[in-house]
Formats: structure tokens, sequence, C-alpha cells
């Protein structure tokens, strides 16, 4: 009976095996971006078997800087991870069934040599991410590299990144936690505490791991004298006038007083709500303006517009572009305005129209000069059939 765990270590492992099951269909991990042009930011999500969260537009930013774009069928991993955690969940379960402890041992030791594995891989797809840059990019930016963090802060032009586990990782941690618990408990390294204290212990830990993986984004306490405005940046200091905004994806923001809440509400509009602004006073004084400017500004309007959805808006920047400037325009924006003409029309449904007019990227001199990436979605566009 000296190899056989006790009823404790079996019920831990019970739960570990939960904790991996469940963190198959939740986020496992999250890059958070944020900046002055996004203020309620852009999230990554990774899940066990796909990616998730603000992807496409993350991928439209990345095309201005010759970064590679994001699809899950590019990743082997996806295809593989669901199974090699439900591996370790079926693991898991039969060294609690079994309760054998060198059984119990070789499945922790396998476990943490899977964790090792998965991180490297991680940050080996991070690297080449951030380095393996497109040398025909809009935005190059010598010596510089984008490769987000592999876990932590990390400034990337006028991008913040965070990179942590989301509620998928923190279970897959969590499980990793009751599996050194019970290796530790079955070594008898803790026989001489008490068995309450070693209940409490267990106890302690997956209600720290439940808890700390659920918590929701919303509003947040104010810590006087701790937290600064997020407007004029000075420390919180009177409770009385301290006030807090909250967004519509749960972000909070801290200020001293409602003027700096205000102040910060209306020097930080969306994207969208600054082409607004700008477009009336195009309307007046766009006489005043070179082609060369109105060409850039009309291009990045009909991006802006594309990530956010509003097709029919991007497709009335870029044909204005195709239609007015075409001889002001240079050789390689005027193709890509005409490939993103493309995919707007696709995004409308418009199969027919792309057909018919895909000759004039297709035989344009500089096609070769689009990046792979490029190349292959034109040429993916015009081949799906139309939706239904």
């Amino acid at each position: 009976m000296k190899n056989k765990i006790s009823l404790l270590s079996r019920f831990l492992l019970v739960i570990a095996t939960g904790l991996l099951i469940y963190s198959v269909f939740v986020p496992i991990w999250q890059i958070d971006l944020n900046a002055p042009q996004y203020p309620e930011g852009l999230n990554l999500k990774i899940h066990a078997n796909k990616l998730a969260g603000n992807v496409d537009i993350i991928n439209g930013l990345n095309h201005y800087i010759g970064m590679k774009t994001l699809h899950t069928d590019d990743f082997i991993e996806f295809k593989v991870l669901p199974y090699i955690i439900y591996f370790f969940a079926a693991l898991s379960l039969l060294a609690a069934i079994v309760g054998n402890k060198k059984f119990l041992n070789t499945v922790f030791t396998l476990f943490v040599l899977f964790g090792v594995v998965a991180m490297i891989d991680f940050w080996r797809w991070e690297y080449e991410y951030g380095h393996d840059l497109d040398p025909n990019a809009a935005i190059i930016v010598p010596g510089m590299a984008y490769q987000p963090p592999l876990i932590g802060f990390k400034q990337l032009l006028n991008f913040g990144a965070y990179s942590i586990p989301d509620t998928g990782g923190w279970f897959f941690i969590g499980s990793g936690l009751l599996m050194l618990i019970c290796v530790i408990k079955e070594s008898n390294i803790l026989s001489k505490m008490e068995k309450k204290n070693n209940i409490n212990l267990a106890i302690l830990v997956v209600s720290t791991i439940v808890f700390s993986a659920c918590s929701n984004s919303g509003p947040e306490a104010i810590n006087l004298n701790k937290d600064d405005c997020d407007n004029c940046k000075m420390s919180i200091s009177d409770k009385r006038f301290a006030c807090e905004l909250v967004t519509e994806k749960g972000r909070a923001y801290k200020f001293d007083d409602i003027s700096c809440m205000i102040s910060y509400k209306n020097e930080n509009n969306t994207s969208i709500d600054i082409i607004k602004n700008f477009e009336k006073i195009l309307k007046k004084q766009q006489s005043l303006f070179e082609p060369f400017y109105l060409i850039e500004f009309y291009y990045q309007c009909a991006v802006t517009y594309f990530n956010a959805n509003k097709f029919k808006s991007a497709l009335d920047y870029t044909n204005k572009i195709i239609h007015e400037y075409a001889r002001e325009t240079a050789p390689m924006l005027l193709l890509r305005t005409k490939l993103l003409n493309a995919h707007i029309h696709y995004k409308l449904n418009n199969i027919d129209f792309i057909y018919n007019n895909r000759h004039t990227i297709l035989n344009d001199k500089n096609f070769d000069n689009l990046s792979n990436h490029e190349q292959k979605l034109f040429k993916t566009i015009i081949k799906r059939p139309l939706k239904q």
C-alpha cells in the first residue's frame, strides 16, 4: 500500500482532469494591443483549436508593416493541441483511478515537459511572426522587429502589447499545480504537516485558480494614492471626486474628477469619428489639399471602414481613388487599392463584378510585386462561389 496515493490526491487529480477538459473550450492565451486610435484596445484570443478576437483588424494593420496575416488553417498546432490536452486529461484521470505513485510522477513529468515544449513553440512562432517581414511593405522601419512578448508587456511602435494566459491557460496552469500538490504530498515531504493544513492548502489553490480565471472585466476599485488618472496622469487622491469610465468591452478607465473623464472621452474619439469630422472639412476646403494627401487619406479611410465592416463606405473611397485619382496615384498604391476594392466587393457579395474585372489586377505589371499573401488572397477570391 506504500505505492498507493491518498483519496485527497485522487480527488485533486479528478479536478485537474476537469480543468484540462474545460480549457479546450475557452481561450488559452490572449494578446491585447492598446493604442490611442483604439481606446478600447484590440485583442487576439488563442484557443486550443482556433484564433479569435479582432483577427481581421489586426491582419489589416499588420499588412502595412509587412507582417504575415493570421489564419487558423496555417497552424498545425490547432489540429493536434486539443487531442494532446485530452490525452493528458485521460492520463490524469487514469492516475486517479490506478492510484500508483510512480505513474503519478510520470504523468506530472510528461505534463511539465509538454508545457515547456509548448512555450518554446509559442516563442518560435512569435519570433517568426515579428521578424519575417515583407520587404515591399508600405511602412518599413529599419532595424525594427514586431515580435510580441512571450508573457508580459512590450511596446511595438505606438501599440502596447500585453501577452498573458486567458481562462483556459489559467485552468491549464491550475491543473499542473494540482498535480504538483499531489506529487509533493505523496512524496512525504508534507508528512509532518497536519492533515487539516493539507486540505486547506488544496482548497486555497483550487479557489484561487477558479476565481482568478473566471473574473470578469468591468468596474474596478480605485486605489487612492496608487492609481493614476488616465487623462492628466496625476495620482488619484480624493475619493469624493474620483470616477470611472467603463467601455462597452468592459475596460475601465480611472479619473481624479469628472472633468478629466469628459476631457479624455472627447480627446479619444474612434478613428471613424475622426474621419467623419475631417470629411466635413474636405467638403468646404478640398481645393486646398494636394492630390497626394487626398489619395493617402482616402486609402486610409477605406481601410478603416473595411476593418469596421462598413463595406459600402469603404467602397466609396476606393472608387474615388480608382475613378478620380488614378493618374495621380502611385502604381503600387493604385494596385493595392484595386485589390482592396475587389475584397470589398467580395464582402458585398458582388462576385460577378470581381470576376469580370479580374484582369485589371491580374494583368497589372506590378502584380508580381505584391506579397505572396496578397496574390493568393486575390486568386482565392475570384475562385470562390457566390455566397448564399
